[in-house]
């Protein structure tokens, strides 16, 4: 992830870290901070897509775009690219985007994106050879034969980020639109109590049978941050 979207243009300063607990204060202490945006990669279960139809049943279709934009957000049309999305949400949002570099790939792509409603900037990401050649480039580093864009895949991806003006959001291209959970404060990073209570936890214990108790919970979750880089 980190090789990706350095490749397209995010600064060498920030990079992706493994979050090994969201409860172990000295597991959470170990990764850099602050963490600015979450990446949560999880199975898709029937009690995931039972919340998220429910949840999304009563929300209107989002429309949003251009320079007042609360958050950028992106559609998801492209079989399978649940993971780029979320990467794509993770770097395109409060503190990572500024630190785009100046004239990148990244940088045209989201200074093209930001005039474009939902599907037009879906069929941006689609038609555009810089994501796809960067894409390639990092699956080639992966230990695991990529699935074929045909193949069902039950793991998704989603991303929770701070925005610029303080607001957590969990951003997924599958649902109608960016999801506010609530305002943080100057001083509270994605990995603080009140984002993960707001984020990752109250999405595992509400929609995924993981953390709910359910017999036969699937465990094939994992948590990467977005963070500074030490030497």
């Amino acid at each position: 992830m980190s090789h990706l979207v350095h490749q397209l243009g995010l600064s060498p300063s920030l990079g992706f870290t493994d979050v090994y607990s969201i409860d172990e204060p000295d597991l959470i202490s170990i990764v850099p901070r602050p963490s600015h945006a979450l990446l949560l990669v999880f199975p898709i279960s029937p009690t995931y897509e039972a919340t998220r139809k429910s949840e999304d049943s009563n929300r209107s279709e989002y429309t949003g775009h251009g320079p007042n934009e609360p958050i950028t957000w992106f559609k998801q049309t492209i079989r399978n690219a649940c993971g780029l999305i979320g990467l794509l949400h993770a770097v395109s949002n409060g503190v990572p985007r500024k630190n785009i570099l100046p004239g990148s790939d990244l940088e045209t792509l989201l200074r093209e994106a930001e005039p474009l409603p939902p599907v037009e900037r879906a069929d941006l990401l689609y038609e555009s050879k810089a994501l796809e050649s960067a894409h390639a480039d990092a699956a080639r580093l992966g230990d695991t034969t990529a699935p074929q864009a045909d193949d069902s895949v039950d793991l998704h991806f989603v991303a929770f980020v701070k925005g610029e003006d303080g607001r957590l959001w969990e951003l997924d291209g599958r649902r109608k639109g960016p999801l506010e959970r609530g305002r943080l404060g100057e001083d509270e990073d994605m990995l603080s109590e009140k984002a993960l209570d707001w984020g990752v936890r109250r999405f595992l214990k509400v929609e995924n049978e993981i953390a709910a108790g359910q017999s036969g919970g699937d465990l094939r979750f994992s948590l990467i941050s977005l963070g500074p880089v030490f030497d």
